[in-house]
């Protein structure tokens, strides 16, 4: 038989990182086959079947849609369906036979208990409470807040705006206003990141103490349908629950040929910033691993980036990645596309890489610091799930279905442990609707987007369908696209690379699509989103007043050039009007 890549959300062209099985192997139902990886995280595509491998069709690097043939599989039985690697939120997920045996009333009950603190956690906690439900919240660390507070989106911009300040004063040298090098005091560096850090963790213990929501703190694991036990510094206790928000978000990826030591981290030990090294590799060409390359090449590193793909930000059109990457070509060292890391030693010298090309020629280089910033994979494994009946796959996500429920009905599942995107901003509205729900509301998670965003410099957003997806599906579109060039306001910020490109629906004119490449993108891109959401067609944009001069003008121009009305360019063609 034939083995597919199954349904894997709304993603195409993904590239394939590893290929884990060779011809000749028997493999079971549910082996995992080939590791795929998105812009955020990687995922295993399993088995459909037992059987033996006589053909493999895919290696490493090719890139792989749904529907795409992995492999040949013999001896297995060709009505046996594939399973998912995302079950999709519309399809009602399926539960396993609960073996936890833990009954009764915990050391603590709530009606509503939420694992995990994160931007979804506490979102759902904090609705769940607003609704008048009694409420507890289970969180490991010290801080409430979760990996995007502590040690993910929050602390990672606070070093971009550094970042952002040292290369703009850096620039002005080229419009007659020169600054002296800067003088980096890494302690009061840190200290102003913890402070932005600790005045929202902060924050959020006087919201949880305003909304009465009990936190209990330590590491927490489901011993039954309605029981977990929670093991912190002061012991354990248990935490029995009416009903119970899974939010237990996600770790970086970890690669196991690279060595343990000091001098390899991931990216939260890239915000520590004990150090900067004096060369730098960045093992990841996604948005993870470039923002961090964004700081530290602000910092003084010579940065090294190495991808697998054609290039940078797989997950991005690459008309909108080019004018990113033209500009941190000028300024890291080397940015290797198409090509692969084989091995990393740990010398006293510093950590030896070995790559490899597309030509499959091998070469060397010797780094500080290397920064592995491959994907992160959900925690769904880590939490015993199986005691409470909640089927967890062998990636570790969590199936749920559009109001967030798991196969337990009384147990939902939010944020990156339930798929992709791996973005907080999905995870803050799951959780609003996950808590509406428990509170007897008729809610459903039915976003048409979730906008992506990539804070380096120049920032790279985009929404709804890009136009790599939209040729890989067949989707017809039309697009208009303004470059910044003809922006008076990028002209005046010295930073004229960007682009915006709209997507619209070719019969009704509607936008479908948007991505934007500049300074700002990510604030941009909510116009965007709105407009995709509402329905709204490149008239409504294009009559719609922007303030001048504005970076915002370019989505109104970006419309026009698609309809055939602009004046602040010669129009590509003359559409209506």
């Amino acid at each position: 038989m034939e083995v597919k890549v199954p349904d894997i959300g709304d993603f195409t062209d993904v590239p394939v990182v590893t290929v884990l099985v060779s011809v000749g192997d028997t493999v079971a139902a549910e082996d995992p086959l080939i590791e795929i990886e998105s812009d955020k995280a990687t995922m295993e595509v399993p088995c459909p079947a037992a059987g033996k491998v006589t053909e493999i069709k895919v290696a490493e690097g090719d890139k792989v849609s749904e529907g795409t043939v992995i492999l040949m599989l013999e001896g297995a039985d060709a009505k046996d369906e594939a399973p998912k690697a995302e079950a999709p939120a519309a399809e009602a997920p399926k539960a396993v036979a609960a073996i936890g045996t833990a009954t009764g009333t915990g050391d603590v009950h709530a009606e509503v208990v939420v694992l995990g603190s994160g931007p979804g956690g506490y979102t759902a906690a904090f609705r769940a409470a607003d609704l008048g439900k009694k409420v507890v919240m289970i969180e490991r660390n010290p801080t409430l807040g979760g990996v995007c507070l502590n040690v993910g989106c929050i602390p990672s911009k606070a070093l971009l705006h550094v970042a952002k300040v040292i290369t703009e004063a850096e620039e002005m040298g080229a419009h007659g206003i020169t600054f002296t090098k800067p003088k980096i005091n890494l302690d009061e560096l840190r200290g102003f990141k913890d402070s932005v850090v600790s005045q929202l963790t902060g924050g959020l213990d006087g919201l949880s103490k305003g909304r009465k929501v009990q936190v209990v703190r330590g590491y927490g694991k489901f011993t039954g349908p309605n029981m977990i036990e929670v093991t912190g510094d002061d012991g354990t206790k248990t935490v029995s629950f009416d009903q119970c928000i899974i939010a237990a978000g996600s770790e970086p990826v970890a690669l196991p040929f690279i060595p343990e030591d000091d001098r390899v981290i991931d990216s939260t030990g890239a915000l520590e910033l004990k150090d900067i090294p004096k060369r730098m590799l960045v093992l990841g060409g996604g948005i993870i691993g470039l923002e961090m390359a964004c700081v530290y090449d602000a910092l003084g590193a010579k940065v090294t980036v190495v991808e697998l793909m054609d290039q940078i930000i797989p997950g991005a059109d690459k008309d909108i990645v080019k004018p990113l990457m033209n500009r941190i070509k000028g300024r890291y060292e080397n940015i290797f596309l198409k090509t692969k890391v084989t091995a990393v030693e740990a010398l006293k010298g510093g950590m030896k890489v070995t790559f490899e090309d597309d030509k499959g020629e091998s070469f060397n280089d010797t780094f500080d610091k290397v920064l592995v910033a491959v994907g992160r994979k959900p925690n769904g494994k880590v939490i015993a799930a199986e005691q409470a009946g909640v089927a967890v796959d062998d990636r570790g996500f969590i199936a749920v279905d559009a109001q967030q429920r798991t196969g337990v009905p009384h147990i939902f599942a939010i944020g990156d442990v339930v798929g992709q995107p791996m973005l907080a901003h999905k995870a803050v509205h799951e959780g609003k609707v996950a808590a509406e729900v428990c509170a007897g509301e008729k809610r459903f998670f039915d976003a048409k987007l979730i906008p992506s965003v990539a804070y380096t410099d120049p920032e790279v957003a985009w929404c709804g369908l890009t136009e790599t997806e939209a040729k890989a599906k067949g989707i017809k579109y039309e697009k208009g696209v303004f470059p910044w060039a003809a922006s008076g306001k990028s002209l005046s910020n010295g930073r004229s690379e960007g682009i915006t490109k709209l997507l619209f629906d070719p019969a009704d004119d509607r936008i479908i699509g948007a991505c934007i490449v500049g300074t700002n993108a990510g604030d941009l891109i909510s116009e965007c989103a709105l407009a995709i959401e509402m329905g709204a067609d490149a008239v409504d944009l294009g009559h719609t007043i922007h303030p001048h001069p504005t970076l915002s003008e370019t989505v109104n121009f970006a419309a026009e050039m698609f309809e055939g009305t602009i004046t602040d360019l010669m129009p590509p063609k003359k559409k209506k009007h």
